[in-house]
């Protein structure tokens, strides 16, 4: 997980590389592409501009729905030993409040897919929540539901939940708040993003709290938190086409078996994935990707 800043990060995350400035943090996001638990060999190009840009909007379009951690990501505002990199740094980083985060993955299902779709298919639940019978692949659920997992290690899996069990983890209020809130935030992007031609299946937020408030961080609503499927060849029964890193999942699926690392990913499907990611950008914030 090099970097490309000659300054080592406090944190490196899959994704992210956080740098400790006192009484804040700055954020850079990589090209780096996880999956299956796994930082693959090759980056995306733009990958990291796109995640940052998409989040900075969604922040801004849901400022009245609840606070987040973005203090700027004006260049003018970096600090001087990182001015140097300005250049790569414009577009992809953040300076952010410090925040005591939660350790739940916040994820709101309103459609079915992925592992929720799996445990339906075994027990007509997803995370303990009981769903009608007969849905099929890709399905509307009859309303968004909150399915937490827990945040787990690089390399290791993360772990859905009930709500019961973050209940006993951060209390009932918080995890009631914190339902709550994802709920509403999925439900405004939604309504958003549909009237822009793309479907938010699901998506996974993170929270922590500042000056006793609870507020919205890290990353939101991206390609590589959330699933977006183009409205206009939306086909219940079937996996969807999709502007998010499925692109590069499926071709892992078709090309390896899951034991020892991972392959490199060809030319064209980078290039692919890159294209993808680009377009839900521009899809869902109406502005052209630079």
């Amino acid at each position: 997980m090099s970097s490309k800043i000659a300054i080592k990060p406090d944190n490196q995350g899959k994704v992210r590389d956080m740098y400790d400035l006192g009484d804040t943090l700055l954020m850079v996001v990589t090209d780096r592409i996880s999956a299956f638990d796994y930082i693959l060999k090759d980056e995306i190009p733009d990958k990291g501009k796109v995640l940052n840009k998409l989040s900075l909007f969604w922040f801004d379009l849901l400022k009245d729905t609840i606070g987040n951690h973005l203090i700027s990501a004006d260049v003018a505002d970096l600090p001087e030993q990182f001015k140097p990199y300005a250049d790569y740094l414009d577009g992809r980083f953040m300076i952010v409040k410090k925040a005591q985060m939660f350790p739940v993955e916040c994820i709101v299902r309103g459609y079915l897919a992925g592992s929720g779709l799996k445990e339906y298919q075994n027990s007509k639940t997803v995370c303990g929540i009981e769903l009608p019978d007969g849905l099929v692949n890709s399905s509307k659920l009859p309303e968004p539901i909150f399915t937490p997992s827990t945040k787990a290690e690089i390399g290791d899996h993360d772990e859905n939940v009930s709500f019961d069990y973050i209940a006993n983890m951060i209390g009932t209020e918080n995890a009631s708040a914190l339902r709550d809130k994802s709920i509403e935030i999925y439900n405004v992007a939604a309504e958003h993003a549909a009237k822009n031609g793309i479907i938010i299946a699901d998506t996974k937020l993170e929270f922590g709290v500042v000056d006793g408030e609870i507020i919205l961080a890290d990353e939101v609503i991206t390609p590589d938190s959330s699933r977006f499927w183009p409205k206009d060849q939306y086909e219940p029964g079937k996996s969807q086409p999709s502007f998010d890193k499925q692109f590069v999942r499926d071709w892992l699926n078709d090309n390896w078996d899951r034991t020892g690392e991972p392959p490199a990913l060809p030319a064209e499907v980078i290039e692919k994935t890159s294209e993808k990611y680009r377009q839900a950008y521009e899809m869902i914030s109406g502005k052209k990707f630079c």
